[in-house]
C-alpha cells in the first residue's frame, strides 16, 4: 500500500491515501466520507448534477458515500480553505478588495 499523499478532505483538509478513498472510509479528521462527490475532481457546483462528467448517474446527497465508478480525488488549491467552495472563495476576494 502506498502512503503518497492523494487528495484532501473536503471537509476539513485532512491528507488521504489511496487507502482512504474506501466505500465505507470516512476521513479521519472530522468522519465524514471520504469517497463521496464532494471529494472528486469532477465535482462543480452549477453544471448539471453538479458534475463536470456529462453521462454521470445522479447522485442527490454530494456528501455522501456513492458507488460512482468516474470518481477521482481531488485535492483543494493551496489558496482554498478546507470546506470553501471556489466561488465562495471569489466572492470573499472581491470583498477583501473594497475593505
Amino acid at each position: 500500500m502506498s502512503d503518497e499523499i492523494i487528495g484532501h478532505c473536503w471537509s476539513c483538509g485532512q491528507a488521504l491515501c489511496i487507502p482512504d478513498y474506501g466505500r465505507e472510509t470516512n476521513c479521519i479528521g472530522c468522519g465524514r466520507p471520504t469517497r463521496c462527490c464532494r471529494n472528486c475532481r469532477h465535482f462543480a457546483p452549477g453544471r448539471p448534477q453538479e458534475c463536470m462528467e456529462p453521462m454521470v448517474e445522479r447522485v442527490l446527497d454530494k456528501t455522501a458515500a456513492n458507488f460512482c465508478e468516474l470518481f477521482e480525488p481531488s485535492s483543494p488549491t493551496a489558496d482554498q480553505a478546507p470546506g470553501v467552495s471556489a466561488p465562495e472563495a471569489l466572492r470573499q476576494a472581491a470583498e477583501d478588495l473594497f475593505k
